[in-house]
């Protein structure tokens, strides 16, 4: 009977745990060939950065009256990969969930790696990135304050809390790592930098009831953040009257969607990474089937979300609502909106199946379409409610130019290319959590006994 077991039979003892995830910083041919990859795509996007500051923003495809586009809808998506990193590490540590130890130090970095990623949008949407400092609250020479009206300046909050707050979680839990490189290099550079990074960490019991209480406090400090900084993003388009906006469900439709999209790009990234560095005896196939429940949970609310806005549409007996999502389906956007609704409802109700979800196969796959579907759902959010609002005369629409397609080409390659530079150089997995759960080998006495 499979379950989501968090022991590792196959792993024998702790110098096998030492041994396995240190092998996994030596530089190999498919990792240089997926780091060129990667640069070559964030180049792609550098410059188209590059021409539209020469040319301005109207070279991003927008026309009234839609003025968000692929920024808006790119910056949402990533904040959303961002948030199954901080569930995994901080709720379900809260929770004790065992079959979060493998897997979420590769989400922790994904988290930050996403939020920086995220960050990116905001300033590039303003349109003169060299002015972004005007959007932070401090004494400046104009004696103006930002206008906190602004969504933008939210995104600016937003961002920043989960970005600092992240990034000292990750920190904290490599520390113990971090001394274990430091005892086993042997390159006096970096053993010297792992040194500094270790803060002179001893693993004595005193500095480990330290660590866990500064652990379980950054946890019970994040776990508010996974529901705090999507429903802020979300208000970005609650907050205003706009058909398909305005509505109360948002920040938690926002949060489940985000946990949804996030486990799919832990998918995305832990699957390959178990292959490559064969690590299949460390991410199991429990471990899968557990985290595949989490996406079949948070599928299903995400659907019911979006039943729930089309009954509220037809409910409120707005006719604007209502043409708007007649308007979504069977109009303009038909296309986006059945491919949103194929991706993030239909294909994850196939993880009913157990074979399924103990099929890494079909999770890769299956991560791939829901990282499409949710990057389409928010395209459904953004684009057909400005391009269909009260007025007709007001309606219009919006094609992406080449500029916005270079952009979300290069935020991928932009955030594979910190992912790919942090494999090689920190520990992918926890070492010391993954010791915790590694049945210890006991030696035989001259008895015959156990010691």
């Amino acid at each position: 009977m499979a379950s989501a077991d968090v022991q590792l039979p196959a792993v024998r003892d702790y110098e096998q745990v030492d041994r396995d995830i240190i092998a996994t910083l030596g530089f190999t041919k498919k990792w240089f060939i997926g780091l060129a990859v990667a640069i070559v795509a964030m180049l792609c996007g550098a410059s188209a950065w590059i021409y539209q500051i020469y040319w301005g923003l109207g070279q991003a495809g927008y026309e009234p009256p839609v003025m968000w586009g692929n920024y808006i809808i790119t910056f949402v998506f990533w904040v959303g990969i961002g948030h199954a990193g901080t569930l995994i590490s901080a709720i379900l540590y809260l929770f004790r969930a065992g079959f979060r130890t493998s897997i979420y130090r590769a989400a922790e970095a994904m988290t930050v790696f996403a939020v920086m990623t995220a960050g990116l949008f905001p300033i590039i949407h303003i349109g003169r990135p060299w002015k972004f400092f005007w959007l932070i609250p401090y004494p400046n020479w104009r004696l103006l304050w930002p206008n906190f009206k602004s969504p933008l300046v939210w995104d600016v909050f937003a961002i920043s809390t989960y970005l600092t707050i992240s990034t000292t979680f990750l920190f904290i839990g490599l520390i113990p790592d971090f001394a274990v490189l430091r005892d086993k290099e042997t390159n006096p550079t970096r053993k010297r930098v792992y040194s500094i990074l270790s803060l002179g960490w001893r693993n004595s019991d005193r500095e480990w009831r330290h660590f866990a209480k500064a652990y379980l406090f950054l946890a019970a400090f994040s776990t508010p953040l996974v529901l705090s900084v999507h429903s802020v993003v979300s208000f970005d388009f609650a907050m205003a009257l706009t058909p398909g906006w305005h509505a109360s469900i948002f920040p938690p439709y926002f949060v489940a969607g985000a946990i949804f999209s996030g486990f799919a790009m832990v998918w995305t990234i832990a699957i390959p990474m178990r292959k490559w560095f064969k690590l299949e005896h460390y991410i199991t196939l429990n471990h899968l089937d557990a985290t595949a429940k989490v996406v079949l949970f948070t599928s299903m609310v995400v659907g019911c979300a979006y039943l729930i806005e089309f009954f509220i549409a037809w409910y409120s007996s707005v006719r604007a609502e209502q043409e708007f999502f007649y308007n979504r389906v069977f109009g303009q956007w038909w296309w986006a909106a059945w491919i949103m609704l194929l991706c993030n409802m239909s294909l994850p109700m196939s993880l009913w199946s157990q074979k399924l979800r103990r099929n890494p196969a079909w999770l890769f796959i299956l991560s791939i379409f829901i990282n499409i579907g949710m990057w389409f759902e928010r395209f459904v959010i953004v684009v057909p409610s400005l391009s269909h609002e009260f007025e007709p005369w007001q309606w219009g629409s919006y094609t992406p130019s080449w500029i916005d397609m270079s952009f979300l080409v290069g935020s991928f390659g932009w955030f594979f290319m910190w992912f790919l530079l942090f494999v090689k150089q920190m520990p992918v997995m926890a070492i010391m959590e993954l010791k915790e759960i590694v049945t210890p080998r006991f030696k035989s006495g001259h008895g015959g006994g156990h010691h």
